[in-house]
């Protein structure tokens, strides 16, 4: 599949390697194209310095290593003031170390003096922020959501392959690690999605994204310890209160992909015996609504229904 991130003209570049002109020594002559006209798209800082300036020698490479480490999204010029004179009395710059931040052709931040590493990160992070807010989804999120796009349409491969770009100049994007998972499970790879779920950190497992992978992970486990649907539905059709049996049941049809049938045959065991093995049918449940998503319909239609049972 042919890479979008990064592909076009105008998007900020997400290879590995950033744009040759990323950052860039400039003139009062080129003040115009290079920074204001280039600030219409990405955010571009502009350092004001001289060779002489022992603050300047330390700063300098600092904020060059945060606008590469932005892979395009930012942008850095720089000026010498000894060279441009007239440029630094029209900007009324009087100390250097200066640094300006232009987007979409006005000033928005700036500062005056030596800084520390971390706060030139920062600095260039919300200059990135900034950019991507002012300029509609990034790249990345662009690939995110047509790789979601595809996975809801059943195009695995295509959304796997997606969400590997993503991954690639991202590896921690929780919404692609989250995305690539649901294509294992969709495909019924159960040993890798497992795997790369453990390999995740508690952390990203706290994220919102990861909300049903834990619970589709544990219900297909259990679907493959169910037993054979043929079988169970003969056991239950011999005895209608053999819970277990329709526990089981349910966990094999869900694995199998029939959803419904899994809910309904919970709610039937809830119907029977509402507190068999501990409340188990209602706990498994809410597994089930936990996997499928709050807003599955499925899942609002299943609720009511249980509500139903509990407060009848």
């Amino acid at each position: 599949m042919e890479p979008i991130i990064g592909g076009g003209a105008s998007a900020p570049d997400m290879a590995g390697e950033a744009p040759a002109d990323l950052v860039k020594e400039s003139s009062q002559q080129a003040f115009a194209q290079d920074v204001i006209e280039a600030s219409m798209s990405v955010p571009v800082i502009v350092d004001f310095w001289a060779p002489w300036c022992g603050p300047c020698k330390q700063l300098g490479p600092m904020l060059e290593t945060a606008v590469k480490a932005a892979r395009g999204a930012v942008r850095m010029v720089k000026i010498n003031i000894d060279e441009n004179q007239q440029l630094a009395g029209q900007l009324r710059i009087q100390s250097i170390p200066t640094v300006y931040a232009f987007f979409q052709g006005q000033p928005v931040d700036g500062f005056q003096g030596a800084q520390p590493e971390s706060e030139v990160k920062a600095f260039v992070e919300r200059l990135r922020q900034a950019g991507e807010a002012g300029n509609g989804p990034s790249p990345v999120q662009q690939a995110v959501e047509q790789a979601q796009a595809a996975l809801e349409a059943g195009d695995t491969a295509a959304a796997a392959a997606l969400f590997s770009q993503v991954l690639q100049h991202e590896p921690e994007n929780p919404e692609a690690l989250a995305g690539l998972l649901g294509c294992y499970l969709a495909n019924g790879d159960l040993e890798t999605a497992q795997e790369m779920f453990d390999g995740l950190t508690d952390e990203l497992k706290k994220n919102p994204a990861f909300a049903s992978i834990g619970a589709q992970l544990d219900l297909q486990a259990q679907a493959g310890d169910a037993g054979e649907i043929p079988k169970l539905m003969e056991q239950v059709a011999a005895n209608h209160n053999d819970h277990q049996a329709r526990f089981d049941l349910a966990m094999a049809l869900h694995g199998n992909g029939q959803q419904q049938a899994a809910a309904d045959a919970l709610l039937e065991i809830m119907r029977r015996d509402r507190t068999w093995n501990d409340d188990g049918a209602r706990k498994q449940l809410l597994t089930f609504f936990e996997a499928w998503g709050p807003t599955d319909p499925l899942t609002i239609e299943t609720r009511r229904q249980l509500s139903s049972l509990l407060f009848s």
